[in-house]
């Protein structure tokens, strides 16, 4: 395998301090072309995404527990959306809509893989920056003009977009359905497709990274799993976001051309409309065709950046890395053939749903490998419990109890009872949402001192931790039962049926527990914002990590190292090996330094260091030795 260093030793120190010296604010902080300026502006963007949907969820959560109850605050606060301080049905739809699309789109895809790609792929590659700076920095810029757009739908008399997340026709396709189908839906569209081009500048920014920019040395199988998971996200997230582009353009032309992609044979206030032959199962196939992708673009940056986290801090060699790349691969190439098992209910043939009921179980296998491999990396291990590591293992958690689930949601016969029900609210929320959050909260906590040099405070880190955890599992445990007593997700108050009225109590606890899981990030927002500018002083590797990014001087340096680019002579998990004297081995150390700890497979594809360590090995071999003596 080819390995290209560009910008490499072209660039020396006396460069990086000229052009670090006639940066203005604008360029530094704003425009900046810096990958890692790039990745906070992401992550800071992403977290105040988060806080306003976590502020949605409270308040329709608030209505889920007194449906029959008026807060005259909320009045206030959202005027004619809740009159007499109850939430108007139609903004209750919508905050649900724009809760969902913020936090799977803008926090969970932009926040965490736009962050942890900028920041990591370069490092951990040994690159001066990105293949193209300046689409990387268009690429921020797009998601931040598609984010203020999403935000200012709630500032529009008609209200932000309210046909629920996945914006289904004919309420997405007829501008008249509701307050919530007319302008904000409109600006929501808009909002999305700046959203996918700023993916796709930046999917392309990262393969291109990935395929021509590694150094000496760094070949595929040295890379570490992040970066094989952030590779593969960017190729997903390439080749399915434009058929969600492709879907909210014809939805554009239904809504605003007369056109009859989605709609046919609908009645409004008993005149039929003139639309004809269209079919809103067609939306459905193209939207989840990104959609389930969607759910790996958003798992497979997480589940990288917990491997890096699990193997540093239980100082073990990864378990199985081979078979976690391939099991990645294996979900890249899967995830574009299971989305109809999220249209079991359509009508479609039950052959082509026993088809992806199959697929569906297939991609299990990949999923539980790599869930087996992290719990053999922790067995054993000298398991250090940092925040990070905690949120790593929580990550390993919701893995497992959510993905249980989906067993359930992936059998045809099932999912038809199952579908429209709490029990998928619970196991989304479990396997995609806390999963994902978690390993971004992961890597939050460990490459915090990357970022801005200094370290986080550990103990506001395990308070963050054990109450979001907690919380989690509180509010969305509740809910499979719930669903597998048939309570209907998206309903505005259950008090009008009998039979639901029952689960008041529990929607109660679990708004509840909600509350108790914003109060957290209440600690987490404290430490982060804090550490930035007073947290101590971070060393240039503080967890003794081995992978390239911790030989970088700890103050920023725009093109990552002075002078030249180390090489890379190892894998990226050389932890506690034995017959070395440190628990950890840097990448950049060379193997004739380790001839005590050498093992068989470190001179893969290297026979000159391998002649070297068997000459080391007759002259210190003390079975040798002793025949000489004889």
């Amino acid at each position: 395998m080819s390995t290209v260093a560009i910008h490499n030793t072209a660039i020396n120190h006396d460069d990086h301090a000229h052009e670090h010296h006639h940066e203005t604010f604008l360029t530094k902080y704003v425009f900046s072309q810096d990958h890692k300026m790039i990745a906070k502006q992401f992550l800071i963007t992403g977290i105040v995404m988060g806080v306003v949907a976590m502020l949605l969820s409270i308040l329709f959560r608030i209505q889920l527990a007194y449906p029959d109850e008026s807060f005259p605050l909320l009045e206030i606060l959202l005027g004619k959306f809740a009159p007499e301080g109850r939430l108007d049905p139609n903004f209750y739809l919508s905050l649900v809509t724009i809760h969902g699309t913020i936090m799977v789109f803008f926090v969970l895809t932009a926040g965490l893989s736009g962050t942890f790609s900028n920041l990591l792929i370069p490092l951990q590659l040994g690159a001066r920056d990105m293949a193209s700076p300046f689409m990387n920095m268009l690429s921020y810029w797009f998601f931040l003009v598609a984010s203020v757009i999403m935000l200012s739908t709630f500032f529009i008399e008609s209200g932000p977009a309210g046909a629920g997340w996945t914006i289904y026709p004919p309420l997405s396709a007829l501008p008249k359905s509701m307050p919530g189908s007319g302008l904000g839906m409109t600006l929501w569209l808009v909002s999305m497709v700046l959203f996918v081009a700023s993916q796709l500048m930046g999917g392309i920014n990262y393969v291109s990274t990935v395929l021509n920019m590694r150094t000496k040395g760094m070949d595929l199988w040295k890379m570490p799993l992040t970066i094989w998971s952030f590779f593969l996200t960017a190729i997903v997230g390439i080749l399915s976001f434009p058929v969600l582009v492709a879907a909210v353009v014809l939805l554009i032309f239904d809504r605003s051309f007369g056109t009859s992609f989605y709609l046919s044979d609908i009645f409004i206030g008993g005149q039929a409309i003139p639309n004809e032959g269209g079919s809103p199962i067609l939306f459905q196939h193209l939207f989840w065709f990104l959609g389930h992708p969607e759910v790996y673009i958003v798992l497979m940056p997480a589940l990288g950046l917990t491997s890096e986290v699990i193997a540093t801090n239980s100082r073990k060699p990864i378990f199985g890395y081979h078979a976690m790349v391939y099991s990645l691969i294996g979900i890249t190439v899967l995830s574009f053939i299971v989305w109809g098992h999220h249209m079991f209910v359509t009508g479609m043939n039950p052959f082509l749903g026993g088809v992806f009921m199959i697929t569906t179980l297939i991609i299990a296998v990949p999923s539980a490998v790599k869930t087996f491999n992290y719990l053999a990396t922790l067995w054993r291990g000298n398991i250090r419990f940092t925040p990070a590591m905690l949120f790593g293992i929580g990550l390993v958690s919701f893995f497992i109890s959510g993905g249980l689930t989906g067993l359930f949601l992936g059998n045809a016969a099932l999912d038809i009872n199952l579908h429209d029900t709490y029990f998928v609210v619970a196991h989304f929320h479990l396997v995609m949402g806390s999963a994902a959050i978690f390993g971004m909260l992961a890597g939050i906590y460990h490459w915090f001192p990357k970022m801005f040099g200094r370290m986080m405070n550990a103990k506001l880190g395990y308070l963050h931790f054990w109450l979001t955890f907690i919380s989690a599992y509180l509010v969305f445990f509740p809910m499979h039962f719930m669903g597998l007593d048939g309570v209907p997700r998206r309903y505005y108050a259950f008090t009008e049926f009998e039979s639901m009225s029952e689960w008041l109590s529990v929607n109660k606890f679990i708004t509840w527990s909600a509350i108790l899981g914003a109060v957290a990030q209440v600690a987490f927002l404290y430490n982060f914002f804090y550490s930035i500018f007073f947290g101590q002083k971070a060393t240039q590797n503080p967890w003794e990590s081995t992978t390239l990014e911790w030989t970088t001087p700890v103050e920023r340096i725009h093109g990552n190292w002075p002078g030249e680019i180390p090489t890379v002579y190892r894998w990226p998990y050389d932890y506690s090996k034995p017959g070395h004297e440190t628990d950890f081995i840097m990448q950049t150390t060379p193997l004739s330094q380790t001839m005590s700890s050498n093992m068989p497979h470190d001179f893969d594809g290297n026979e000159e260091a391998e002649k070297i360590q068997e000459k080391w090995n007759l002259e210190h071999n003390p079975v040798n030795k002793n025949e000489e003596v004889k």
